[in-house]
């Protein structure tokens, strides 16, 4: 697996992020070090953009927002965030991204 995307021993997966906030559209954009590049239509107040994220990563990943979480970086550009219940279609997705 990628260095910014990796599975758990419970099926969830954990990606590395690095999150370019008020961009004009939300889109993947292509690795960033060890992490995926993700910009953001969001701003970066009273945690819009944290929420957008995850929103985007549920809709992106067709699974349940609260499937979503985010684990570290609430302040932060670098974020870590799990997905609960990813397939081996939603990692093969994934992967292909970086």
């Amino acid at each position: 697996m990628s260095a910014w995307l990796r599975a758990e021993a419970d099926g969830a997966l954990i990606l590395s992020l690095h999150v370019q906030p008020n961009a004009k559209v939300t889109e993947f954009v292509g690795l960033h070090g060890e992490a995926m590049k993700l910009r953001l239509a969001a701003p970066p107040v009273d945690g819009k953009a944290n929420a957008a994220l995850l929103a985007f990563l549920a809709d992106y990943c067709a699974l349940p927002k609260r499937a979503v979480t985010l684990l570290s970086g609430q302040s932060a550009r670098t974020k870590r965030v799990r997905l609960n219940g990813a397939d081996g279609a939603l990692q093969a997705r994934l992967r292909a991204l970086g």
